[in-house]
């Protein structure tokens, strides 16, 4: 995972930010990126098939999309944020539509 600071928002004062902060599950084949929304961390994930379809990235090296097309994916999250197409569990589900 890699980690960095960065400005955090007020509770409530609409901003959304993105730290540096990304992982990647094994199990269940998603890479996860941070989103600080309005004082709260959601989890904006996506899966390594729509990586792969999206950028023709190896299987085996997902993180290495996901770090160089960072800002697209950002993109799409800020989006599915603003529309509040949040999953059950808060989480935003970024799919190779979104980008």
């Amino acid at each position: 995972m890699n980690l960095s600071t960065c400005r955090h928002n007020a509770p409530g004062d609409g901003k959304i930010s993105f730290p540096k902060q990304q992982s990647w599950n094994p199990m269940t084949e998603v890479a996860t990126i941070a989103a600080d929304v309005d004082g709260k961390r959601v989890l904006c994930r996506i899966s390594s098939k729509d990586l792969q379809k999206k950028y023709l990235t190896s299987a085996e090296e997902p993180m290495k999309a996901v770090t160089k097309h960072r800002p697209e994916l950002e993109s799409a999250a800020r989006i599915l944020i603003e529309k509040k197409d949040f999953e059950d569990d808060g989480s935003i589900l970024i799919s190779y539509k979104d980008l």
